[in-house]
């Protein structure tokens, strides 16, 4: 991931209810969930949330199918590592996560 996917990505979800939709997706899996069920869960209009689902899906964090007449949206979960990724490769100098060294040291209060 390049720095201007990474900023588009982060502008995405820097808003109350795509960061809600976006997190849903993730738990939902592979199978995702149509717009309608997804403004359900969490309390948004329809035409609102078909709003953040496309901005979700420009910044390339979201896929959506055609089912009959449903629209099921995903999380891009490649995209979504990508990001992870990006933010984190410089972490503790470089040095590659693994099971025997830990990232970063956790935060202290």
């Amino acid at each position: 991931m390049d720095a201007s996917a990474a900023i588009r990505a982060l502008g995405a979800l820097a808003q109350e209810h795509r960061l809600a939709a976006f997190r849903l997706l993730v738990q939902a899996g592979e199978e995702g969930l149509p717009a309608g069920a997804i403004a359900e869960k969490l309390g948004v209009v329809s035409s609102s949330m078909s709003f953040h689902l496309a901005a979700l899906a420009n910044a390339g964090l979201v896929t959506q199918r055609r089912q009959s007449r449903l629209i099921i949206y995903s999380a891009n979960y490649p995209a979504m590592n990508g990001l992870m990724g990006y933010l984190t490769e410089n972490c503790c100098g470089g040095v590659p996560c693994t099971d025997d060294v830990a990232c970063c040291p956790p935060a202290t209060a």
